[in-house]
């Protein structure tokens, strides 16, 4: 496993990340990170967001689908129990209209002719348990059943006002005189002298239990009957007894079969699918635990969580790969980039010896002169008269010789101290120095194209510890670059000063022809040049400005076509620390 880790987090991890910062001395050409984490984020969006938007599209049409299959199905369900139950009692009534309408009442109060009645009732439809006959007083008059109910009065019973003003009646469940509970229908049928009776029949519960218990349930979910008030009229197994309250809400009224979702008093959720029954003061419902039917939607969404989520994790990865493996091609071909400048600075640091090779064998050229000619003369002396060998006139020719081979040496010494400087080194420098050192191999070209050359590095410029093949370098090449920009004649100004406690300032102002704003924005590139005829590569400045950053310092550019270009160059006084020998590619 830790092996399988350490890949991945190789694969996605870009070379980059734990790299020093050791190329910043040169312009950087790209944010590696901010290339990463934009592909990252540019991927993620393209690949990533549609793949999730899709997934927690789907897993909510699919619970949606689910649960409207769930409600569907519990609706259907309940409307066929209920139109059962409807049909079992509209029966029974509709049974007792059509008795009511063909006896009559004299018939009817016969009680052995209506025990018959009874018994064709249970053999051809069931569900009875009794009759009974009611005059318009309330006094049962006919009674055929198991109990003993012959002469009772139920004109203070609420069925029988009912019954009364509607003409039809189906009760609740009830215990009355029987102290069990039951059911009863009835109907108003005409008696003579105006008068009505009432036929009366007790239904058997256990019918209408079996509708409900033969309904297609789970373990947990069950059907019940209850009033508008919320009295159980049938027997339940989790919310109460026979004419108790049920802990649920009572839905309200609708024509059609309804799902309901709520909850129990223990927090569980329940879907409910009731149905207002015909003609009755019943509510069928039918109470399902959600997280019983919706189990397999449980099972479904585990799943389709699991596949989004290693689907993402998957992608991830893969986007992580591909961002690191682009980016890093792009780092390596940078960094080859970098070695490349690096070697063209050393290349353009000998091209600038090369360009002050003139200059310097002019310089030497000179004093070698005059050592010839006075050696010569030395050697005349000494071959003619020997006794001048004690002539004050010979010990001074002696001392021209001397002194012309001293400066000769000051020369080459100056030279090779700057085709040297390969070694960064901190070391303390006086800017006026290293400035007048530099002018000295540039001062014949500047009297040859008739420039002016003005230095001002106050006295109160501190010391500052620097490299100094770095400086020589920069200045050099900010130098001819002045010059290259003046036809014959100009002038060139050098100032320095002094900015704060820890840092100096070093102006570089020619009057020559300036640089437009547009090139100002590349003038720093590389191979970016504006004197295409006159040969330049378009290195000088991009490489002075990585040898300025190098050496902890800023660089800027002032300008304006025809009136000419400031360089401003800021610098340490102190040294942060020990600059590494270190190539550009770091």
């Amino acid at each position: 496993m830790t092996k399988i880790f350490k890949y991945l987090l190789a694969q996605i991890k870009p070379r980059f990340w734990d790299s020093q910062p050791r190329t910043i001395y040169f312009p950087i050409l790209y944010n590696y990170r901010r290339i990463w984490i934009i592909s990252i984020i540019l991927l993620i969006m393209v690949a990533l967001v549609p793949v999730n938007v899709f997934g927690i599209i789907s897993y909510r049409r699919a619970r949606d689908t689910f649960k409207t299959e769930i409600g569907l199905r519990t609706v259907r369900l309940t409307w066929k129990a209920k139109r059962t139950i409807s049909y079992f009692l509209q029966e029974r009534l509709d049974v007792l209209r059509f008795i009511v309408y063909r006896e009559e009442l004299k018939n009817l109060k016969n009680e052995k002719y209506l025990a018959n009645v009874l018994i064709h009732l249970q053999t051809g439809f069931g569900g009875y348990v009794d009759l009974g006959v009611i005059d318009s007083t309330g006094k049962q008059i006919a009674y055929v059943g198991p109990y003993e109910l012959g002469g009772k009065d139920y004109s203070y019973h609420k069925w029988f006002k009912e019954c009364k003003e509607n003409g039809t009646h189906i009760s609740d469940v009830f215990l009355g005189y029987r102290n069990v509970w039951h059911l009863i229908v009835a109907i108003k049928a005409p008696g003579p002298d105006d008068h009505f009776y009432i036929l009366r029949a007790t239904l058997d519960m256990k019918r209408i239990n079996n509708i409900l218990s033969s309904m297609e349930l789970g373990d947990t979910s069950e059907a019940f009957l209850c009033t508008r008030e919320g009295l159980l009229q049938t027997p339940s197994n989790y919310y109460g007894k026979i004419h108790e309250i049920i802990n649920l809400p009572v839905p309200e009224f609708s024509l059609h079969s309804q799902i309901l979702e709520t909850k129990d008093d223990q927090g569980r959720a329940l879907i409910i699918g009731y149905a207002y029954i015909d003609n009755s003061p019943f509510i069928l419902m039918l109470i399902k635990r959600t997280k019983d039917i919706m189990q397999n939607w449980y099972t479904l969404r585990s799943e389709m969580i699991l596949l989004i989520c290693g689907s993402t994790i998957i992608i991830f990865l893969v986007i992580m790969s591909v961002s690191t493996y682009m980016v890093n091609r792009v780092y390596d071909a940078d960094q080859t980039r970098i070695q490349i400048m690096h070697d063209i600075e050393n290349t353009n640091r000998f091209a600038s010896i090369g360009r002050l090779a003139t200059g310097v064998a002019h310089e030497i050229n000179n004093p070698l002169a005059v050592i010839n000619e006075n050696a010569g003369l030395i050697q005349d002396l000494f071959t003619i008269a020997k006794e001048h060998r004690g002539d004050p006139r010979l010990l001074e020719l002696i001392d021209a010789v001397l002194e012309s081979v001293d400066r000769c040496g000051e020369i080459t010494k100056q030279l090779l101290g700057f085709a040297r400087q390969f070694k960064p080194k901190i070391q303390p420098i006086h800017l006026n120095l290293i400035i007048q050192e530099i002018l000295s191999f540039l001062r014949k070209e500047a009297t040859y194209r008739n420039i002016d050359i003005d230095v001002d590095i106050p006295q109160d410029i501190p010391v500052i510890f620097s490299d100094h093949g770095s400086l020589q370098q920069i200045f050099l090449n900010l130098i001819n670059n002045s010059f290259q920009a003046m036809e014959d004649g100009g002038r060139l100004e050098i100032w320095a000063e002094r900015q704060n406690d820890e840092h100096v300032i070093i102006h570089l102002r020619d009057n020559g022809r300036g640089i437009s704003p547009k090139d100002q924005e590349k003038i720093y590139e590389p191979f970016f040049t504006t004197k295409v005829s006159n040969g330049g590569t378009g290195l000088g400045l991009y490489i002075t400005y990585g040898l300025v950053h190098k050496i902890r310092g800023e660089i800027f550019l002032q300008s304006e076509i025809s009136k000419g270009t400031t360089f401003s160059i800021t610098l340490p006084i102190k040294a942060e620390g020990e600059i590494e020998n270190e190539s550009l590619a770091g």
